[in-house]
């Protein structure tokens, strides 16, 4: 008699079963990988534009990224000061001008050394701090109005202190040249000591916030002031505390301006403060407070500053090509950091919605 052999056993349901374990584990880590999307888009979206410009652009390099960190290094240190209000639920109009001022006091005291007139600088800029903070936290009066009207007070004082000039200069003997050319280490390109500056006040900036019982107090008190105040937290201090903080960082950023310019320009700093706004909400920090990234603020700048210069970097490109670029004039370049802004806005939004939903929900 014949007898049949049994069939081999075959793989498939094996294989079908390993299948559907990697399945799972993918769509398991999909939300995972949505989060680190969400609160790590800047840091994505900065990495895909700097692979773009070495991709694209033959002239964008070491130094290229050097001169983007220099130029940006006095719109960081506001946005770095901002991030601290704007966690509380607040806001700094006043920022703009008072670097303005700040550059003219730098200017009149550079007569007497840079050391002077930077600390004249920064106590003039911690002063009118003090006061936005005082009448925010003490006074109960919106941060917006508040520093809106600081805003027109302080150019009016700066042009005042130099009898309604646009501009002064530094004092001829000031040893302000010898600062601005001071260069850290043996780079090369060379790595203006502004760069440094930037990255310590951020490094600084992000202990503060994550392992202090201030950067804890900034979140809570954005978060929900009313119950910060029955916790028994500092609320009125610690509003005070920001809103002086940010005109300190604001008097430094100042001396920059007095540096940059030779001396000190009371109609410097028009706009800035949006500037830094826009930085910090690309950075993911929520301006209803509550929410905030020090490092995606610095993301934040970065980001704007290489938007900025892909589009001059683009101009010259297409120049170089024969018009096979994109020319961008000042108008559209305007054009495209409002949208780049407003999508920011957007997504933040909803995210703030979906965050909603889930506490709600949980």
């Amino acid at each position: 008699m014949s007898t049949v052999s049994p069939q081999p056993e075959t793989s498939a349901p094996a294989e079908s079963t390993r299948a559907t374990t990697r399945v799972g584990q993918i769509r398991a880590r999909l939300p995972w990988l949505g989060d680190i999307a969400r609160q790590q888009g800047a840091l994505i979206a900065l990495i895909i534009v700097v692979v773009f410009s070495f991709i694209r652009y033959d002239n964008f390099d070491a130094i290229t990224i050097n001169n983007v960190l220099n130029f940006n290094a006095q719109f960081g240190l506001i946005a770095l000061g901002m991030t601290f209000v704007i966690m509380t639920g607040g806001i700094d109009l006043s920022v703009g001008g008072i670097a303005a001022l700040a550059s003219v006091v730098a200017a009149l005291t550079s007569s007497h050394g840079f050391f002077y007139a930077l600390t004249a600088a920064i106590i003039t800029g911690t002063v009118v701090g003090m006061v936005n903070g005082f009448v925010v936290a003490w006074m109960r009066i919106p941060p917006f109005i508040t520093t809106l009207a600081t805003l027109y007070i302080v150019r009016g004082i700066a042009l005042r202190l130099i009898n309604d000039a646009a501009s002064i200069n530094l004092n001829q003997k000031s040893d302000f040249n010898t600062v601005a050319a001071t260069t850290i280490g043996n780079f090369n390109p060379a790595l203006p000591f502004t760069i440094p500056l930037l990255i310590i006040a951020f490094l600084i900036g992000i202990l503060v916030l994550r392992y202090t019982r201030f950067g804890r107090n900034v979140l809570a008190v954005g978060g929900n002031p009313e119950a910060a105040q029955l916790m028994g937290l500092p609320v009125k201090r610690t509003l005070f505390l920001v809103y002086t903080l940010s005109g300190a960082l604001t008097g430094l950023v100042g001396v920059l301006l007095a540096i940059n310019l030779s001396g000190g320009s009371a109609t410097e700093g028009v706009g800035w403060e949006l500037i830094a706004i826009a930085a910090v909400v690309v950075g993911g920090t929520l301006l209803t407070g509550g929410v905030g990234s020090v490092f995606g603020t610095f993301i934040g700048v970065l980001l704007l500053g290489m938007i900025v210069e892909i589009l001059q970097l683009e101009n010259n490109y297409t120049i170089d090509h024969g018009g096979a670029g994109l020319n961008l004039n000042s108008f559209w370049q305007n054009v495209i950091r409002g949208i780049f802004l407003l999508v920011v806005v957007l997504l933040q939004s909803r995210l703030q919605r979906q965050r909603a939903k889930k506490t709600t929900t949980t």
